[in-house]
């Protein structure tokens, strides 16, 4: 389809995003683009000391806001957490970040505020582009430098006083769980990685929920993100959608169960690309043709825990990617959880068992 010109009509360019959203298909849904018109430019948000989580503070544990820098110079926003107990001792220490268009405030703060009730050292980060972090422009995601941000994190714990670098293990929530075992299988100094509620972005935004785009549609779609491009640097600046998961009506499910946590007191946060924004139009180029999971068996001898919901639409990506993955490995299926129910219910998500295997596999 021919690029726009500036005399195009502006009806014509609204159809053709709207069918530039249907051959993107559920790999843009997955991140919460309802449809393709631009917004105002995102802008980077300054730093706050305030408790501003959707879950309340811990008496069991220090908190302090932290930064720290990635391999390519991005200052990285995070949140630490310190057992209260913990004396002058050196613990092990997890890694945490997702889900994917989240903060460090919704599902990854609970993650890692719980694990360090339990007696680790955890970080919390928002990765590059999205919340406190920094990175121009806003809302982009990557596979390298998002893979990069974990290992970012290890850098960061193993120079921290109560940290025993030898004993660092990592945590990917959703999009982020794909992340972590790609980071992990790179960074040969992470000793254990959990994936919760996992999604294979790369895999979904180049083939589509259970890999039913077609050759013609992948095609089809890199024509069109492609010339996008051109677009943006004519405006200088990426076209970004309206914000995210605001329902019409006849979505599927587990959109509507999304929108039950981002966009309700449960789950929303000003600064969660899927609360209150929406990410770059052209997001999915540089994840359409990098399969991140290709390495995964590189993981072992170390250990992979995949945790994942029984009635999740996402639970083939961690069936497929614990099927490459190489032993020790553990798939574990929570009864009658969906996708979400792994973000935020500490009933269902299994910290007793995270506990165990980050105490077994970090253990002095």
């Amino acid at each position: 389809m021919p690029m726009d010109t500036p005399d195009t009509n502006s009806s014509a360019r609204a159809i053709q995003r709207r069918e530039l959203l249907k051959l993107t298909g559920a790999g843009v849904a997955a991140f919460g683009a309802a449809s393709l018109f631009n917004t105002p430019k995102a802008k980077a948000q300054i730093m706050t000391d305030e408790w501003d989580k959707v879950f309340p503070r811990s008496e069991k544990i220090d908190h302090e806001k932290v930064t720290f820098k990635n391999r390519y110079g991005i200052t990285l926003s995070g949140d630490l957490y310190l057992p209260k107990n913990r004396a002058d001792n050196r613990l092990p220490a997890i890694v945490v970040s997702g889900p994917f268009g989240a903060v460090k405030e919704q599902s990854s703060g609970l993650y890692a505020q719980t694990m360090a009730e339990r007696g680790f050292v955890t970080l919390a980060f928002d990765p590059s582009f999205t919340g406190e972090s920094g990175g121009e422009p806003r809302n982009v995601a990557s596979p390298d430098i998002n893979t990069e941000d974990f290992m970012a994190g290890v850098d960061y714990l193993g120079l921290h006083a109560s940290v025993d670098r030898e004993r660092i293990g990592v945590i990917g929530i959703c999009g982020w769980g794909g992340m972590a075992l790609n980071a992990v299988a790179a960074d040969k100094r992470v000793k254990a990685v959990a994936a919760s509620t996992m999604y294979d972005m790369t895999r979904v935004m180049s083939k589509g929920y259970n890999d039913s785009v077609t050759p013609e549609q992948r095609a089809q779609t890199l024509e069109q993100l492609s010339r996008q491009r051109w677009q943006d640097a004519e405006k200088g600046t990426p076209a970004y959608g309206p914000v995210s998961l605001e329902l019409k009506g006849g979505e599927p499910q587990f959109v509507v169960e999304y929108a039950d946590y981002y966009k309700t007191p449960r789950g929303f946060h000003r600064r969660a690309v899927n609360s209150n924004a929406s990410w770059s139009l052209t997001t999915p180029l540089s994840f359409m043709n990098m399969p991140i999971l290709t390495y995964i068996a590189e993981i072992s001898p170390r250990p992979v825990l995949i945790v994942h919901g029984e009635k999740a639409h996402s639970r083939y990506f961690s069936e497929t990617a614990f099927a490459a993955a190489a032993e020790p490995k553990e798939l574990m299926i929570i009864p009658g959880a969906n996708h979400t129910d792994l973000y935020d219910k500490v009933d269902v998500i299994p910290f007793d068992k995270l506990t165990s295997f980050f105490n077994q596999y970090l253990a002095a």
